[in-house]
């Protein structure tokens, strides 16, 4: 009672000096009552806005009182009957900014779920399209509403957050092999193929257009981040397609290295507008050229730098389970950054640190923690996807941002139509050359027909300086017109296409481990091949580096447990996982952590009873038995190993124990049944002396009197023993006088 009469007194006493200090700033100065300053701190200044008043008063703006207005009498009058507590109040500009996101993000979201609902809308037209739909109707909405657009595609807000997102998904999930197996042909197109239509498309369009007051420096300028295949649209697009892998590497690979030749093209075209394209001299080429080599390979050693650190402090986190997938996300967006930070390539630093370090984070990091990766990476890359291409929509109904200009749109769509197809037919037939699997002509059409343009355009020309590049509206309406084109028609019609010339489509079929051994197989006997011709071919190189990655990175960067798990390891663990798998799809019962118990289990119509009691017996018997069922302790570091995973380990270690039994060599049996066949002669024999033994004590000691056996008392369902002895002894209690003895015609 006394704490709590101090507590009253405390609350009531602050109640009242706070009432006092407020009636005394109210009062007129005539009355000579001055208001104490207010002791405020740092803290409390910090986040209490200035609008709602003095600091040391509107600490709680849910008990600000409202300014009075005053009568003629000169009296003031309270609101709300002469209250000053407002129960409810309007706080818009308080929580504006994430309310317009998170409702925009809701309309999409229910955008997305009506347009999959009709399944031959969804197989005709791409999502990137009714996304783009969506946002042109609703910029023209807005435009109406407010008479002005001011929602626009920050390239702030695109280039450190939305890209970042997308990026990072796609280079952790890259098919790492696939990837370095068409490595040479994805820098032929990226390098090359970017500045072949780089300059022919700029070049062109200043000799289209020379008499108008456009300069040469600002048509290459257009020409560089126009050119470039954009790795959004190409992924929201050929991931709808399904084309065959090859395809999809090559041209999503070329739309990610090229970020290197579009930033440096950029960068260096603007620098040549700034001085003037008079004052431009011989070694600033050459330097434009060292740019490249150091954006491009500074950012891919970025990126490495920062996969050995990620896969290196993976190594100790299985105390702490739970920061595990917030390791992986920030350190890859701070490759980005980082790379940002020095002017590298950030697309090429994020890719790079997602294909180095996922065999060894994954290798190290939980199954539970694979997940969250795995789902937040695709949710916050569908996220910003959804963003980009809503506000690309948007963005194109201000007509302030941009002039049209009807002989630039149609020759940068004719010119980039032309060269990107006379560029990939040039390159192809030289690649052709050095690859085993040519590309054929079909292929070369996808190729050809696939090179979309995105937001990463339009973003750049957002950025440029309209005091230095005058023509700058007139490049936004055409990159937006390009970008609508290539999205939208493009995506629209490239799946028919497709299906016209029956282009090989992508399979979810993942191989077998029959496929995996024998691909396996094959590259060691092509290395073999290259070590017997003397070349240092590709797969000589490939088994290179798996030796030293098997020697050193994987001994640095994996933990010591995973590391000592042979590859005939993993082998059974595959083997164990599909074996269960299979047994599972013939009983046709889903059984996961549930009860094996077949009797709580409604009966299959038509199924045999007593086959369906023999499958129950071969589960519990062989795939899982709970060893140990306990509660574990709670931790909010450590995310506890569920039911499923202790399930799915104990079955491997059964399976695993069962398989090597069973793979012991035959000489071991063999060995094994002949000492067994010497042990039971010598048991013969020995029975044999046994025999006559008890038949020599049996004058001595009736008690002993043999039993001759049965012709069939054994159990077929007991395991066979040994059945060297053919008769049995039993003990009979011997009678207490002589005259119950037995004579000698009973035996």
């Amino acid at each position: 009672m006394r704490g709590l009469s101090l507590l009253l007194f405390i609350t009531v006493a602050s109640d009242a000096t706070t009432d006092l200090y407020v009636t005394a700033a109210s009062l007129p100065p005539e009355l000579g009552v001055s208001a104490a300053p207010a002791v405020t701190s740092p803290v409390a200044s910090r986040y209490v806005p200035e609008e709602y008043g003095h600091p040391g008063i509107a600490l709680a703006r849910s008990a600000e009182e409202p300014a009075a207005p005053s009568t003629e009498d000169g009296e003031s009058s309270h609101q709300h009957g002469g209250g000053g507590y407002r129960i409810v109040q309007w706080e818009w500009s308080y929580v504006q900014t994430p309310y317009i996101i998170a409702s925009w993000l809701l309309v999409a979201s229910v955008a997305k779920i009506l347009f999959h609902f009709s399944q031959r809308f969804t197989t005709a037209v791409p999502e990137s399209c009714m996304l783009i739909l969506l946002g042109l109707v609703l910029g023209a909405v807005v435009l109406i509403a407010s008479k002005k657009q001011p929602y626009q595609l920050d390239p702030g807000l695109f280039f450190l957050f939305l890209l970042p997102t997308i990026v990072g998904d796609a280079g952790y999930f890259m098919p790492a092999r696939l990837f370095f197996d068409n490595l040479g042909a994805i820098l032929l197109y990226a390098v090359v193929g970017t500045l072949w239509n780089a300059f022919c498309t700029g070049f062109c369009l200043y000799g289209v257009k020379m008499a108008g007051v456009i300069g040469l420096m600002d048509f290459l300028l257009f020409g560089a981040l126009i050119s470039a295949v954009d790795p959004v649209a190409v992924l929201a697009v050929f991931e709808e397609v399904h084309v065959n892998e090859t395809l999809f590497i090559i041209v999503f690979g070329e739309s990610l290295v090229n970020d290197a030749v579009t930033v440096v093209l950029y960068k260096v075209y603007i620098s040549f507008v700034e001085v003037g394209p008079g004052n431009v001299h011989t070694a600033d080429y050459f330097k434009g050229i060292a740019s490249f080599l150091i954006v491009s390979i500074g950012g891919t050693l970025v990126g490495l730098i920062f996969a050995v650190i990620l896969a290196f402090v993976t190594r100790f986190t299985k105390k702490v389970r739970i920061i595990e997938p917030l390791f992986v996300f920030l350190l890859v967006y701070l490759a980005y950054l980082t790379a940002e930070l020095f002017s590298l390539s950030a697309i090429l630093s994020m890719t790079f640190c997602g294909i180095g370090c996922k065999k060894y984070v994954e290798a190290n990091i939980s199954q539970k923690s694979r997940t969250t990766v795995k789902y937040t990476m695709k949710t916050l890359a569908s996220i910003a996807e959804t963003i980009i291409f809503i506000f690309l929509g948007i963005s194109a109904v201000d007509k302030s941002k941009w002039a049209w200009d009807t002989g630039l749109v149609v020759s940068t769509l004719i010119f980039i139509l032309v060269f990107r197809a006379m560029g990939v037919v040039g390159q192809t037939w030289f690649l052709n050359w050095f690859r085993l699997v040519p590309l054929d002509k079909i292929d070369q059409v996808v190729m050809s027909y696939g090179g979309l343009r995105g937001a990463v355009a339009f973003a750049l020309v957002v950025l440029l300086d309209k005091e230095q590049v005058k023509a700058k509206d007139y490049f936004v309406a055409t990159t937006i017109v390009v970008v609508f084109f290539t999205v939208m028609f493009q995506g629209l019609t490239i799946k028919p296409l497709v299906k016209w010339l029956k282009v090989p489509r992508s399979t979810n079929r993942k191989p077998t481990i029959n496929e995996e051994i024998h691909e396996r197989a094959f590259d060691h006997i092509l290395t073999a091949v290259e070590d017997i011709a003397g070349l240092n071919g590709y797969h000589h190189w490939r088994d290179k580096w798996e030796q030293f990655d098997k020697n050193y990175l994987s001994k640095l960067l994996l933990r010591k447990s995973v590391y000592h798990k042979s590859e005939l390891w993993e082998a059974y663990q595959k083997i164990n996982i599909r074996d269960a798998i299979s047994v599972i799809d013939q009983v046709k019962v889903l059984i996961y952590g549930v009860c094996l118990d077949l009797q709580v289990i409604d009966t299959v119509p038509g199924a045999k009873i007593e086959e369906e009691l023999e499958t129950h017996h071969v589960l519990a018997g062989n795939l899982y038995k709970p060893r140990r069922r306990y509660q574990s302790h709670y931790s909010r570091h450590f995310m506890t190993v569920g039911e499923k995973e202790r399930q799915d380990r104990e079955v491997f270690q059964r399976n695993m124990h069962n398989r090597l039994e069973s793979f012991k060599s035959t000489r071991y049996k063999r060995h094994k049944k002949d000492r067994s066949q010497k042990k039971a002669i010598a048991q013969n024999c020995s029975s044999q002396c046994i025999m006559g033994n008890m038949f020599l004590h049996m004058s001595s000691d009736p008690a002993v009197v043999p039993v001759a056996p049965e012709e069939d008392k054994h159990d077929p369902s007991e395991p066979d023993k040994d059945d060297d002895v053919g008769i049995t002894f039993v003990a009979r209690k011997a009678p207490e006088t002589p005259k119950e003895r037995p004579k000698s015609g009973e035996i």
